[in-house]
């Protein structure tokens, strides 16, 4: 495949990203967190293992914790087509890991307990027909059990025609909350924001632009599409973030041609004014077909916040 894979913000020089020029060697995600204090949890799905986590840590260059590998093939003889984030919640003899997966057609629960390894990964279909979608992810959103709190999860998939849609899962149910066409130049999402009132995914194109994509949770369904690069970043296949300082994320981005991967520092998102800081290539050979985010519980942990 060849999309003209020129991949922005590498070296240890000043990089020119848009409208901005940025020494990528003073990367910061806002004005008061250094970005050497974030890291997220990539994961990956292969043909050996149906689950990996590796810590990627900010730096200049980034650095990478061994990977650590759940279960031996899990999906025997299946097409792994896509996977949402994967939650690691502690139960009282271990942790309970889970996630929704596409395999072939129908999506799935997974579900995998570490005091019941034997068990393997446990499935529960949910639907069929998943296989005409490029992209799928989850988001959950959870203030906690307090006066006025709010929660909700909703689930994205963006088909090959370029119509993106949304559901709110209720009661393990997903209930149909819109849908909207115009994203067939979208190559792959990566979710950068949750709040009470929208989600906000980072989007790059076949033609190399990089967007944000603000979603209303209200009904019916009108993303905001604002750009914030308009060349250099059709190299990605898979994008991966995480939250950074108070106002940030920390994107890593995934060339499967090269088997590749690059860590960025991104600024509260602002169009083209958002700041974005290459910290340079991540250490480590990136060809698995699927990526994903790990996360903890929702209640536990703060919400994504990079628009």
């Amino acid at each position: 495949m060849n999309r003209g894979r020129w991949v922005p913000a590498l070296g240890l020089a000043s990089l020119t990203l848009g409208l901005i020029t940025i020494p990528a060697t003073t990367a910061t995600a806002s004005g008061t967190q250094q970005a050497a204090a974030c890291s997220l949890g990539l994961g990956a799905v292969n043909e050996k293992y149906g689950l990996q986590r590796q810590r990627v840590t900010a730096g200049n260059p980034p650095s990478v914790q061994p990977t650590e590998e759940f279960v031996a093939n899990a999906f025997p003889n299946i097409d792994v087509r896509q996977s949402g984030s994967w939650v690691h919640e502690p139960n009282v003899a271990g942790f309970d890991y889970y996630g929704k997966i596409i395999l072939g057609p129908y999506m799935y629960r997974a579900i995998y307990r570490s005091d019941d390894a034997d068990a393997g990964v446990k499935l529960t279909r949910i639907g069929g027909g998943w296989d005409t979608f490029t992209f799928f992810e989850e988001s959950r959103y959870d203030e906690g059990a307090r006066p006025g709190s709010q929660a909700h999860t909703f689930e994205y998939g963006l088909r090959k025609d370029g119509v993106l849609f949304r559901w709110r899962e209720t009661g393990g149910k997903f209930v149909a909350t819109g849908s909207y066409p115009g994203f067939a130049s979208v190559q792959t999402m990566a979710l950068i924001s949750q709040t009470r009132t929208y989600d906000t995914f980072l989007a790059n194109t076949r033609g190399g632009a990089l967007y944000t994509i603000r979603i209303p949770i209200s009904n019916p369904l009108k993303p905001i599409v604002t750009k914030v690069r308009s060349s250099t970043w059709q190299g990605f296949d898979a994008l991966v973030a995480e939250r950074c300082g108070q106002y940030g994320t920390l994107l890593m981005g995934i060339d499967r041609d090269t088997q590749s991967g690059y860590l960025y520092a991104v600024g509260n998102a602002n169009g083209t004014s958002t700041v974005i800081n290459g910290l340079g290539k991540v250490p480590g050979s990136y060809n698995d077909p699927v990526n994903y985010r790990w996360t903890g519980v929702a209640f536990a942990n703060p919400p994504l916040n990079g628009d």
